[in-house]
């Protein structure tokens, strides 16, 4: 939820975390609106590199061409680019009037639950905040979306592997939910990540017309699961 950066491995029994946290920040980037620093990355080949290099470090059994069509950036113009990636982002997950794939865990669990889909004031969306302001944390500054978006889950979930490995510290006075720091992110993966994000990657790896997107989705659906 703050602005950091990750190292990306380092060896030891914080190894994981570590690596953990440069995956989610990779993907939180990724299905955040884009913006120029994933177009710049996406354009030079340094997400693709990246990814590669975190999905080497988890072990993750990604499926054979589970990147292809990322080569076909390389050269291409970083704004049209930029374009070419909004359009498809907001095709995506903003839609009009309804986005391909949604990317809030209420309105996935809402249609579990057989009930109709408000954002922000839905049981799943409320956990979500109840969760982050018990870790400390408040809404991410210029955002007023609900905090139930696979970005900013994805972002807390960066945030508690920092933390785990003491890449971050915690707001002063904030004690972990559920005892401890990993604890607290095993809890999250648990009650709201993998009740949803494993559908929503694969449903946004079957819809994405940018190989982008399919990429991200394939991985997004490996680190989760």
């Amino acid at each position: 939820m703050t602005e950091h950066e990750a190292n990306p491995i380092a060896g030891g029994a914080s190894a994981e975390p570590r690596a953990l946290a440069t995956a989610y920040e990779l993907l939180a980037l990724s299905f955040r609106h884009p913006g120029p620093e994933l177009a710049g990355a996406v354009a030079s080949g340094e997400w693709a590199e990246a990814a590669s290099e975190v999905a080497g470090a988890l072990g993750l059994a990604l499926p054979g061409g589970w990147g292809a069509g990322l080569e076909s950036y390389a050269g291409r113009g970083p704004e049209a680019l930029l374009h070419a990636l909004r359009a498809e982002a907001t095709r995506l997950f903003v839609g009009a009037p309804e986005p391909a794939v949604s990317p809030y865990e209420g309105v996935w669990r809402a249609a579990d639950d057989g009930v109709q889909a408000l954002l922000f004031v839905n049981p799943h969306s409320m956990a979500v905040e109840r969760f982050v302001r018990g870790c400390g944390l408040g809404r991410p500054e210029g955002t007023n979306e609900p905090l139930d978006h696979a970005a900013t889950e994805l972002e807390l979930l960066q945030w508690l592997c920092m933390i785990e490995c003491g890449l971050a510290a915690a707001p002063e006075g904030a004690e972990p939910p559920h005892g401890s720091w990993a604890a607290a992110r095993a809890r999250f993966l648990e009650d709201h990540a993998r009740t949803w994000m494993p559908r929503f990657a694969e449903a946004a790896a079957a819809e994405s017309r940018e190989p982008l997107f399919r990429a991200a989705a394939v991985m997004l659906g490996a680190v989760i699961s």
